[in-house]
């Protein structure tokens, strides 16, 4: 496995190297032959008020992408964390594709980290004396992936992997774009054009 590992904020040691890979190769020992490549960032929260330590992976597994992210105030607890995740998603990955939920042939569409749309900004300098505390304008920034049709029981499978509350795909009949979601009160729904049903009376 190919193990890529990225800090923010703080001082990549041989050390927590090492951790990080011993967790990760624990974690995926069962799965070692479908996962491909890991993509580690490990962060470190820039405003000292929040004691906030972040572990990222994104695992690459036979063309599909499973994502798990774990904050806490301890980094090795978070790297513990994410491990821990991965190996239940990777388990439940495996399960499904060995019951045939998942169609031959289908290569999934790569997923945006948590980290590519959303950017970390810390607010600096005194919010006290007379100042009111103000957001920074988290801007947008647009992403480009590719986002082969698929069929919505396989956008569930999907999502389920990736540790988001929602998956945008291309829908393989209609092939325009719907957002699947998991619901507040369990179970999941379906976001979609309009115009697809009037297409279709």
């Amino acid at each position: 496995m190919k193990l890529l590992i990225h800090g923010r904020n703080l001082e990549l040691t041989q050390a927590l190297r090492e951790y990080t890979q011993s967790k990760l190769e624990k974690a995926i020992q069962h799965f070692g032959e479908i996962v491909k490549e890991a993509d580690v960032h490990l962060s470190v929260a820039k405003n000292p008020s929040v004691p906030q330590q972040t572990a990222e992976v994104t695992l690459f597994a036979n063309g599909t992408i499973i994502r798990a992210q774990e904050r806490s105030q301890n980094l090795y607890a978070s790297i513990d964390l994410v491990a821990n995740k991965l190996a239940r998603q990777l388990r439940k990955y495996k399960e499904r594709n060995s019951d045939h939920h998942h169609s031959h042939g289908h290569s999934a569409s790569i997923t945006q980290s948590t980290e590519s749309v959303l950017k970390e900004e810390s607010i600096e300098g005194p919010l006290l004396q007379g100042k009111k505390a103000h957001l920074p304008h988290p801007g947008i920034r647009r992403k480009y992936f590719s986002m082969p049709p698929m069929s919505a029981e396989e956008a569930r499978s999907q999502l389920d992997v990736i540790d988001h509350d929602f998956y945008v795909f291309r829908d393989l009949e209609s092939k325009e774009l719907q957002v699947i979601y998991k619901r507040n009160h369990g179970g999941y729904g379906i976001i979609q054009d309009k115009k697809d049903l009037d297409k279709n009376p």
